[in-house]
């Protein structure tokens, strides 16, 4: 599933069904610069109207989109956490707010390093009640996972002391594989996931 297609026509969707009048037209000031790709100039739009009534589902989706987009991901986390609180079964809420919770794990600039793990966990998490929500099917869920799997598990490969530690690495990276397996079930032709998985099992061995 291709989600920045289905964001475009939830925002066309959205621009036919609402009313603006309600935020002053920030909302459709921010809607219509994110139609144009200008994510920073749709934040700030759609803040305001955020900020006017902080409750509306629609602008907290748009905003946390765009906030993802300009690569703010603790913002975007921030945000599509509150529209999680709204919305619980919206899973492109748990799927955005997961690859944001990743792209923190994975850049310690963004993060202090004793809070990474904490981060791809979440992620993990995410992933997992999006693939719940929406099902199996969804590859692009299962492999969003799967890369979160593999992120963490190289990322406690480096801090291995104990057999148990190993065992529980070894235990991350088959996870991610099992869920590489998924998607060519689906789609079997997929030579990147098949490339993915020859670098995770390589992982595996040189843990040994």
């Amino acid at each position: 599933m291709n989600y920045f297609k289905q964001t475009i026509l939830f925002l066309f969707v959205f621009s036919a069904s609402t009313t603006f009048a309600q935020n002053s037209g920030y909302d459709k000031l921010g809607m219509q610069a994110m139609m144009k790709g200008d994510y920073k100039g749709a934040v700030n739009q759609l803040a305001k109207a955020d900020a006017k009534n902080p409750n509306n589902a629609n602008v907290l989706k748009m905003l946390g989109y765009s906030y993802f987009q300009c690569g703010d991901f603790e913002n975007s986390i921030d945000t599509y956490s509150r529209l999680i609180v709204l919305k619980p079964s919206d899973y492109s809420a748990y799927y955005y707010r997961g690859k944001a919770r990743q792209n923190v794990a994975n850049d310690p600039k963004e993060s202090l390093n004793n809070m990474r793990e904490n981060f791809y966990l979440a992620s993990i998490k995410d992933f997992t009640k999006a693939i719940e929500i929406n099902g199996e099917e969804d590859t692009q869920l299962l492999q969003n996972r799967a890369l979160a799997y593999k992120d963490y598990a190289i990322y406690k490969s480096y801090k291995i002391k104990t057999k148990a530690e190993k065992a529980a690495c070894v235990a991350l990276f088959n996870n991610s594989i099992a869920d590489f397996q998924k998607v060519l079930v689906v789609q079997p032709q997929r030579k990147d996931i098949l490339s993915l998985i020859d670098y995770v099992k390589a992982q595996v061995t040189s843990l040994k």
